[in-house]
């Protein structure tokens, strides 16, 4: 491989000729290589794969996590142990790349690595990596720990992501046509194209696109104006150059802000993504146009294709067969880790994704003696499993994790999985007849654990926001919490309302047809395996990407 010159190594179709570089801090490639922490990672992970089947003249740039996020293990109590345990990649390529960046005015080795297309079916990967001999060992704990909870660590992730990968774009004499930024992260790269352009923003900006995933200002990274500037994170320009070029003039550099201000376009992550992006940015001067382009996941990387044909081929019988596989075999994982052993002739339940205060991992619990009842119930019995992440150091997301494991000991039908990563997800979205997403609206810019959920035969029950919105149709093809009046809800009214039309939903809706009218259950599930088929395939999103904003 010559990494000197570097070409993408597949024949490129024209329709997707022009050279795009994507930088992300975290990508789900797939389950060995552990860079990921939740939902960026896995659209990230989804998009490469569709780039690759598309064939796409597009490179990824990340970062290679030393420890990864972090491994999810368990205290002797069941509770949440974080670990942090090194990861071996043997089929990482050494490119022999490696140089210098300025983080702190000290230089900085990076060190780079490369993902083959043909390893995991995906575009061209390049991660970048400070743990060199060379460094002295601060400047190696930058790529330790992904999202790192230390302030001046977690800026030197964003400068080696933005600075160094654009930086690696020259070394491989890559020559992108459009920078593509994954989150705003990465907009130290647009300082450093600055630069190398000549101080001409305006080469910069038709270069460069943003994608935001962040639906409320308060969420997006800010940090203090001084630091960044003491980290090297504006390449030398001085404090009142960067705050000229930004047009920010206090002292908190807002990273989503700069973006929109150096792209030539952004876009939401769904339709109602957009809306809420367009608005909540109005009131600042000079950013880009806000388009939408609705996240997807790739179909031939999660789907069942077994279920598919015996959808397709309307072979009823091979179908429920296929489905109670899945669920006995996810089951077996299930019993492993939790000493439940699972029915697969029971309605099961799934809630599984990152933990977040907003996604409200444990609503379904709050009205104790209805969930009681729930679990009692031997008419129309049910099952819930819970897993996913919560951030090491989001102490909150901790306590209901091990809320919920706690819970699961007064319960034979309820169990709390550990270790939800690419594997595992699979396997839950397989055991599930019921994806249950509860986020506060209009909180989830996206969310995509539904869409693969669903091409698994898993039917989704969720509250209108996000993706949700363009997909769902009540009792056809999912079951919808009807939306209020939130804008003029208190949260915890918010809560109670969305807990009260969740459970009337179940007892009257989900649970007596699952029981009492297979056929049309069976219809359901199949509606949401055809709906999500194409609509929210990540190849529809890859060529948008071309389409809308690369070509745009």
């Amino acid at each position: 491989m010559n990494f000197k010159s570097y070409e993408v190594p597949y024949l490129v179709d024209p329709a997707y000729s022009k050279k795009s570089a994507y930088f992300s801090m975290e990508f789900a490639v797939h389950q060995p290589l552990k860079i990921y922490s939740g939902g960026l990672g896995y659209l990230s992970g989804s998009h490469l794969r569709s780039a690759y089947e598309l064939r796409q003249n597009l490179v990824g740039i990340g970062i290679l996590w030393k420890y990864g996020y972090y491994d999810q293990a368990r205290n002797p109590d069941q509770t949440l142990q974080v670990q942090w345990n090194e990861k071996i990649y043997n089929f990482l390529e050494d490119t022999g790349i490696k140089f210098q960046i300025t983080i702190h005015e000290h230089p900085v080795w990076v060190k780079v690595f490369y993902l083959n297309p043909e390893t995991f079916k995906s575009a061209p990967l390049f991660l970048l990596s400070t743990d060199l001999p060379e460094n002295d060992f601060v400047s190696q704990t930058i790529t330790h720990r992904l999202y790192d909870a230390n302030v001046a660590t977690k800026v030197a992730q964003f400068i080696l992501l933005g600075v160094g990968g654009a930086k690696l774009m020259d070394e491989l004499n890559f020559n992108p046509d459009v920078y593509h930024l994954n989150e705003a992260h990465a907009v130290s790269s647009a300082f450093y194209l600055y630069q190398k352009f000549g101080k001409n923003k305006e080469e910069v900006k038709k270069r460069m696109v943003f994608t935001t995933h962040t639906p409320e200002e308060a969420g997006n990274e800010k940090h203090d104006m001084y630091l960044c500037e003491k980290m090297g994170y504006f390449c030398g320009l001085s404090l009142d150059e960067a705050r000229a070029l930004t047009g920010i003039m206090d002292n908190e550099f807002n990273h989503s802000l700069a973006a929109l201000r150096f792209a030539r376009l952004a876009n939401g992550v769904s339709q109602l993504h957009g809306e809420v992006s367009r608005k909540m940015w109005s009131k600042y001067e000079n950013i880009c146009e806000i388009k939408a382009i609705t996240n997807a996941q790739n179909w031939h990387y999660w789907a069942d294709k077994q279920l598919y044909n015996f959808a397709d081929t309307q072979n009823e019988e091979g179908f429920t067969d296929r489905k109670r596989y899945l669920k006995k075999r996810a089951f077996e994982l299930v019993a492993d880790q939790s000493g439940k052993v699972m029915n697969p002739d029971v309605l099961t339940i799934v809630w599984a994704r990152r933990f977040a205060g907003y996604k409200r991992a444990e609503l379904i619990t709050r009205n104790q003696e209805k969930f009681a009842a729930l679990m009692a119930n031997t008419k129309y019995p049910v099952q819930i499993i819970w897993a996913g992440k919560p951030y090491p150091v989001d102490y909150p997301a901790i306590s209901d994790f091990n809320f919920l494991v706690n819970l699961s000991k007064q319960f034979s039908n309820v169990a709390v999985c550990v270790g939800y990563e690419l594997a595992l997800s699979k396997r839950l979205k397989q055991a599930s007849d019921v994806w249950l997403n509860n986020p506060r609206v209009p909180r989830e810019a996206s969310g995509t654990s539904g869409m693969t959920a669903a091409m698994n035969g898993a039917v989704n029950f969720s509250t209108n926001d996000g993706w949700i919105c363009e997909f769902i149709n009540h009792g056809n093809n999912g079951f919808l919490i009807p939306p209020a009046d939130y804008d003029n809800m208190g949260t915890h009214e918010q809560d109670e309302y969305d807990l009260e039309k969740m459970y009337e939903i179940l007892e009257n809706q989900i649970l007596p047809m699952y029981y009492e009218n297979a056929n049309v259950w069976r219809q359901i599930v199949k509606n949401g395996m055809h709906d999500v088929r194409w609509q929210f395939d990540s190849n529809r999103m890859a060529k948008e990407y071309y389409d809308i904003m690369y070509n745009g």
